[in-house]
């Protein structure tokens, strides 16, 4: 299982090729994502639904949300996808010429299916065209009309892509017990969690205390290693499976840990539960 970090985000397109099964901790998704599947499957993970998409199927992802991506391949083909990052200074600059009425809300949740269509079709065929010929296109001038091609489909295709792309609100306060409940297997830092809450830092560990009584990470770590224990006992996955789908990035410091909260080793649950 490789695990790879988040490509550098700006407005560009970044292109994803891989040979064998593949975890990416997206962890946060900080802009706006229009996804491409050209070959195989990615499944992604949020924290209210499990999605897919496979050869041919496109979406769009919202910003300010927490998903884990796992990337497949077609058999012998290698997973193949392009995504187009639709970054906020890019999409302020679009729209600020244009008028667009903000009477409601997106009623759209953080992944938005795009049926398919002949606009997207296009869109996509010529984005890997231009990427298989030279790799510079990727973070070009030629990329940036490509990415203001993407917006322009979306609008075409979705009546709710304006409320969506053109609201440039940070997070509102929201419940932290309901969030941080839901939310505790994404592996990201404590300031990320007060942002996505509508808190400042010291605002969210204030509050945090109050709800949890005790501080964030170590609430964090004492939540992921329950976690982790009940994918091993219940759901009968291998500890080098479980630490990742609980939240930990390390797999020494899960297992020392881990030990120090139940007294026993990942490993020797099965020991324990079959005596």
């Amino acid at each position: 299982m490789n695990i790879q970090k988040d490509p550098i985000v700006h407005p560009g397109v970044f292109l994803s090729c891989t040979e064998k099964r593949q975890l990416i901790l997206e962890q946060i998704i900080p802009e706006h994502l229009l996804v491409h599947v050209y070959a195989g499957k990615i499944i992604v993970k949020t924290s209210e639904k499990t999605y897919s998409l496979s050869n041919g199927q496109s979406a769009l992802f919202a910003r300010n949300q927490l998903a884990k991506f796992v990337k497949e391949p077609d058999g012998d083909i290698p997973f193949k996808a392009a995504t187009l990052f639709l970054t906020q200074p890019f999409l302020q600059s679009y729209y600020k010429d244009l008028s667009i009425s903000r009477v409601r809300k997106s009623t759209q949740s953080g992944v938005l299916y795009l049926a398919n269509h002949s606009l997207l079709d296009d869109l996509f065929h010529s984005v890997s065209l231009y990427a298989d010929q030279d790799e510079t296109f990727l973070h070009s001038e030629l990329a940036l009309l490509k990415v203001k091609e993407a917006i322009t489909v979306l609008r075409l295709l979705s009546k709710d892509a304006d409320l969506l792309l053109s609201d440039f609100s940070d997070p509102h306060k929201i419940d932290l017990a309901g969030f941080m409940q839901k939310n505790f297997i994404f592996n990201i830092p404590i300031s990320r969690f007060a942002y996505l809450t509508g808190r400042s830092l010291a605002t969210f560990k204030r509050d945090f205390q109050k709800v949890f009584g005790t501080s964030p990470q170590k609430w964090l770590t004492e939540t992921r290693l329950r976690q982790a224990h009940y994918l091993i006992v219940e759901k009968k996955q291998r500890p080098s499976q479980a630490y990742i789908e609980a939240g930990f990035e390390n797999f020494s410091h899960f297992c020392y840990a881990f030990r120090q909260l139940f007294g026993y080793t990942p490993s020797s649950i099965n020991e324990l539960v079959s005596t």
